[in-house]
């Protein structure tokens, strides 16, 4: 089971870290979507924890940090330099998809119910 949180209004340029406590087991991969209004879902980021690989989709990189403590079950993504475009309902997820598919939705079981973040310009 996944619980997201952190999620909110922000204006441009700001920041926001979301939260997933996770129970149940370990999967292999975490990883982050998400899904603006009239778009279909699409990733954002994961950590794979064979070989603690990171993933980001290209219009994240350098402003964005997915990261995980696995002593609280917990995963995070840091988000910074926040512009309107990021405004979706992101979502965790987990699951063991293979490495060719870890930013495939298809690869993930377990999914969070979703928090919004809406970015102001």
């Amino acid at each position: 089971q996944l619980q997201a949180s952190g999620g909110g209004l922000v204006q441009a340029g700001g920041s926001l870290r979301l939260t997933c406590a996770a129970s149940g087991g370990t999967f292999g991969s975490y990883g982050w979507f998400r899904q603006a209004p009239g778009k279909a879902r699409e990733f954002v980021a994961a950590i794979r924890l064979s070989g603690n690989r990171i993933y980001y989709t290209d219009s994240v990189k350098g402003r964005f940090t997915i990261s995980r403590d696995k002593f609280k079950s917990l995963l995070y993504l840091g988000m910074n330099s926040l512009k309107p475009e990021d405004t979706a309902v992101y979502y965790c997820a987990a699951g063991n998809p293979i490495l060719s598919s870890v930013g495939a939705s298809e690869g993930y079981r377990v999914w969070g119910q979703g928090t919004l973040v809406t970015v102001s310009s």
